[in-house]
This record gives structure tokens, C-alpha cells and sequence, in this order.
């Protein structure tokens, strides 16, 4: 049976960074007009938790957390009474990277635990584990947990199962969800019509760049690469040469050549998108008619090829073998080695407001780079044609609520207003402002003058910004159906990649083929199960 692969919306016109940061001014004018008291207490919130601790005051810590939570406590207060949740107790499951995630939300929600009266425990997965942890929890009917940090593409394994609990009217009021932009409206986070997800984070992979590294007097070129060819003779060419801030081996690109529990897939991804999102179809991943996937196709084996091409070449720092995505942003761009990053869109807020960070005042960021050619799947041919296809990596975070709660009323009230109170507007907007692991993901965060009373200077903050407008605007954006099974196609995907790149196969198109044959003999097509009718295909506008 033919199996439609994404329900695929194109922009009628891509709209650029100009008009998009005009809209997004004009936006945040309207939004921050008083219309009632309340309306002043809301906006004087945003701007006071802004404050905590400030940009260049160094990283947050629980103590901040946990006033940010406090702050705001306002619209729980309107739904729930003082001490309406006590005696209920709730396991929460989520990540632990990089003292993000898990050790926020416990300092967010130690004040909600104290005016509700609930608890929770908490279950902190490092992000390797993730997906072997919850598909462990699935296959054995033994989900352990009341709440759960997840991504969109995971909502075939968990919300086509009925293992989700559906989000009350109440929770959709609280957490304004028509600010969402447009890539997270519906179908994500919706099954069969029901909705289930808080978003919390919008993920997109976007490019950041040292400046130092580019222009008259740069030790990589004038010009700041925007393809991937240029990417990887710029990272060749700066072999033997010296990091203009650390003094130590200057790095182009950073690819990280370790897998990291079907995460770092993405990362390929990256590449490969350019080359195999044609504008002409959505798909990219999989082919439409038999869900088989294309990795061994030549524009993948291409994307490969690129990265093979770096390793012989000398151009990663040592022992990039095991270098997972997680140490090529925060061990090696953030601090200080390489000169080029794909990574979620967290980086940008992490390079200004961590104390690791020392490169905050040389980044810059754009959209993932082009390729010079497009591979036409349909026509089984390359085209000479400039194509930019920015990956939409992992739809987001979000908070679910698990059917361990129906039953019982109060615990499930209690459940989904924790996961309200994470994924509050004003909340979420200090989230994408400091390091949390989240990104902007509201149209409201595109309020610039917000993000300078915290302390970005203008210039910055547009750029940064305007690489996640640019790459949820993007017509031809490549994004990722959510259909079960598909995290252990990239768990699969990433382990044969890792033993391509270790030189266990003799070149590019061995390892896709390897890759092609181990989804063939474990994972195959016919487990990845049916797709929802409502796969995620939107490409519209950010603002408006």
C-alpha cells in the first residue's frame, strides 16, 4: 500500500531575515502594548527574569532556577490552589546533558512542588540512553515515569501506542499555544486529532562560525563559507595553521565522528540534506512509496564522502573518532576549537552566558550551508544548481503526559500542570535566553528588545535569532516524519557510520550500502510501522 510520506505545506514565498526581523519588531511592539494591569504585570515579569543573573554575569545556577520558577508561578496560581496537589507524587523522565534539562526543571518546578504540595522524583537519562531507555519502557509495558521530556519523532512510538494522556482545554489556555511558531502548530504533538505536547524547544540545526577565523585578515578566507564544498577545502586548507584566539591548531568544521544514541545521525543530516532535499519533494529520508530508506543513494553516500574526505585530510582535532555532538559543541567550538558548528540552536544563548564559553564575542550564525548541486531522486540525477535545505533536527522537545495518570484526577491535574508551568510563555523565554538546552521556539521570543534588557547587544541577537527564523521560514526546509521505529533506524544508521568512518569498509557508498543492509535485516520498513495521516510537513512563516 502506498504510504504518504509527509503532509508537506511549502511557503508560497520565502520570507528573508529582513522581513522577518521587521515582522518580529513590529510583533513585539503589538505584544508588549498594556492593555490591562495585568497585561503590565506580565510584561514586568518577562523583563525582571531577564535580570537573573544577566548576560555576562556568568552561568545560571539552581538559585536562579528556582527564582525564575517562582516568578513564574502566576498563571498555575490561577488554575490550581495552594496546596491543592498535596500528597501526590510524580516520576519525571528526562535528559541530564551538559547540567541542562533535568537540573533545570527541578529548579523550576521546586516552587510549583511547594505551593502545590506534590513531589516528584526524577529518572535523569544521559542523552545516549534515551531512546534504549524509553523503547525498553514500550516494548515491556513497564513505563515507569508520569512525565517525560521527549521529541516529536518519537510521538509514533509513544502517542500511536495510546501511552499518552491528552492534554486537558485548561493546559492549551495556559500555555498559549498559538504562539508557537508556525513549524510546531499541529500535526506535532497531535495523534488521531488529540493533542498531547507542551513544546518547549523548537530545534533547528543552524551554522555558527568564528569571525575571527573569516574576512580581510582571516586565517580561513574573506568570505564566510555557505556550502558544503567551501566547508570542507576551507577546513583542508587550514591544516597546520594557528587558532587566532587559543594559539593552538586551527580547525575548520566540526563533524562529530561518534555516535550518540541516534543523535548524532543529525549530524550527517546536516550534509546530506543539502544534497538529497530536493525542492521538487519532501522526502529526503525515506522513499514516499515503500518507506525504504535512501541513505545509500548518491547523495548521501556524498555527504559521507565529504566527511571521510575530512578525516584523511588531517583536518579534525585528535581523536575526533570520539567525538560525539555534545563535545563538539561545548568541549571543542564553545571553548574555543574549530571555526564552524552545525548544532541545535542553543549554542547561540550558550556562547554569551556560559562561563565556558570564550568565543562569545566572535560568533556569528547562519542557516546550514548549500550545496552547489542537488542529487533529483526522481530523476536518479544530479543538478548544478545551488540548493539550501536547513534540517529541522528533532522537531523540539517537549513535555508529555503519561496515561499512568487517567484515573486518577488529581494526579493527572497535578501532571499536566507541572508540564504547563515548564512550557509557560514567559518561562520559556528565559529558557531561550540562557543555557537550558532549548532554543527560541515563540513568536513571542522574537521580541528583540527584550533580549537586550538582558544584556545581548542588538547585532548579535538579530543574528542569532535571525538563523532560526531563516531556518523555520525556509520553503525548502527538511524536516523529519514522526513514524514509529524511526530512532532505531538512526541508532542503526549511526553505529555503521561510525565503523565507515573508523575505515571498517572500504569507502562511502560500503558504508551506505552497510547501513542500507542493516535496516534491511533489523530494521526494516515494515517495523517502522505506518505513519500518522498527519506527518509533519510545515514549512510556514515564523511570524504571521
Amino acid at each position: 500500500m502506498k504510504v504518504e510520506l509527509y503532509n508537506y505545506i511549502r511557503a508560497a514565498q520565502k520570507m528573508n531575515r529582513r522581513q522577518v526581523l521587521k515582522g518580529s519588531a513590529a510583533l513585539g511592539a503589538m505584544a508588549m502594548m498594556p492593555k490591562t494591569a495585568m497585561a503590565d504585570g506580565h510584561a514586568n515579569v518577562r523583563a525582571e527574569i531577564l535580570k537573573i543573573p544577566g548576560v555576562g554575569a556568568g552561568s545560571p545556577t539552581d538559585s536562579d532556577w528556582q527564582k525564575v520558577g517562582e516568578m513564574c508561578l502566576g498563571a498555575t496560581k490561577e488554575n490550581v490552589a495552594e496546596g491543592e496537589f498535596e500528597g501526590v507524587e510524580l516520576t519525571f523522565m528526562g535528559l541530564n546533558n551538559q547540567n541542562l534539562h533535568n537540573f533545570l526543571f527541578r529548579g523550576f518546578l521546586k516552587p510549583w512542588e511547594a505551593y502545590t504540595g506534590a513531589k516528584i522524583n526524577w529518572i535523569d537519562l544521559a542523552q545516549a540512553d534515551y531512546n534504549a531507555r524509553l523503547q525498553q519502557s514500550i516494548a515491556t509495558g513497564t513505563v515507569d515515569f508520569d512525565i517525560i521530556e521527549m521529541g516529536a519523532p518519537f510521538e509514533g512510538d509513544v502517542l500511536g501506542k495510546g501511552l499518552a494522556s491528552e492534554m486537558p482545554d485548561w493546559v492549551k489556555e495556559q500555555i498559549d499555544m498559538d504562539d508557537y511558531v508556525d513549524y510546531l502548530k499541529a500535526p506535532v504533538g497531535t495523534w488521531g486529532g488529540k493533542t498531547y505536547r507542551v513544546s518547549i524547544d523548537g530545534d533547528c540545526h543552524t551554522f555558527a562560525y568564528r569571525k575571527d577565523y573569516f574576512g580581510p585578515d582571516g586565517i580561513g578566507g574573506a568570505e564566510v563559507p555557505t556550502t558544503w564544498q567551501e566547508i570542507n577545502q576551507v577546513s583542508k586548507d587550514l591544516v597546520g595553521k594557528e587558532d587566532p584566539l587559543t594559539g593552538l591548531p586551527a580547525h575548520g568544521y566540526l563533524d562529530p565522528l561518534k555516535g550518540w544514541g541516534g543523535f548524532g545521525f543529525y549530524f550527517l543530516e546536516n550534509r546530506a540534506s543539502a544534497y538529497a532535499k530536493h525542492p521538487n519533494s519532501p522526502a529526503w529520508l525515506f522513499e514516499p512509496d515503500t518507506m525504504k530508506p535512501m541513505v545509500n543513494n548518491p547523495a548521501w553516500v556524498q555527504a559521507i564522502q565529504d566527511v571521510m574526505d575530512l578525516i584523511d585530510a588531517g583536518a579534525y582535532p585528535t581523536d575526533q573518532i570520539n567525538a560525539d555532538p555534545g563535545t563538539t559543541a561545548f568541549q571543542q567550538f564553545l571553548a574555543g576549537t574549530g571555526s564552524m558548528l552545525m548544532w541545535w540552536g542553543d549554542v547561540g544563548s550558550s556562547a554569551r552566558t556560559s562561563d565556558t564559553s570564550v568565543v562569545g564575542d566572535v560568533v556569528g550564525f547562519g542557516i546550514n550551508p548549500a550545496s552547489d548541486r542537488v542529487y533529483n531522486a526522481q530523476s536518479g540525477a544530479w543538478e548544478d544548481t545551488r540548493n539550501e535545505a536547513p534540517n529541522m533536527a528533532y522537531i523540539g522537545w517537549g513535555v508529555y503526559v503519561m496515561a499512568t495518570v487517567e484515573g486518577d484526577e488529581k494526579k493527572k491535574k497535578a501532571a499536566w500542570s507541572a508540564a504547563a508551568h515548564l512550557g509557560g510563555k514567559d518561562l520559556s523565554l528565559w529558557a531561550s535566553a540562557y543555557p537550558s538546552g532549548f532554543q527560541p521556539y515563540r513568536q513571542s521570543h522574537f521580541q528583540f528588545e527584550e533580549w537586550e534588557e538582558a544584556g545581548y547587544d542588538r547585532a548579535y541577537v538579530e543574528d542569532y535569532l535571525g538563523s532560526n527564523a531563516d531556518s523555520y521560514n525556509h520553503p525548502n526546509a527538511a524536516i523529519e516524519p514522526r513514524i514509529p521505529g524511526i530512532f532505531q533506524y538512526y541508532s542503526v544508521a549511526e553505529d555503521e557510520l561510525a565503523k565507515g568512518y573508523a575505515g571498517q569498509y572500504g569507502s562511502a557508498q560500503e558504508t551506505a550500502d552497510a547501513i542500507a543492509a542493516a535496516l534491511g535485516r533489523d530494521h526494516g520498513s515494515d517495523r517502522a510501522g505506518q505513519p500518522d495521516r498527519g506527518l509533519q510537513g510545515v514549512a510556514g512563516a515564523v511570524i504571521g
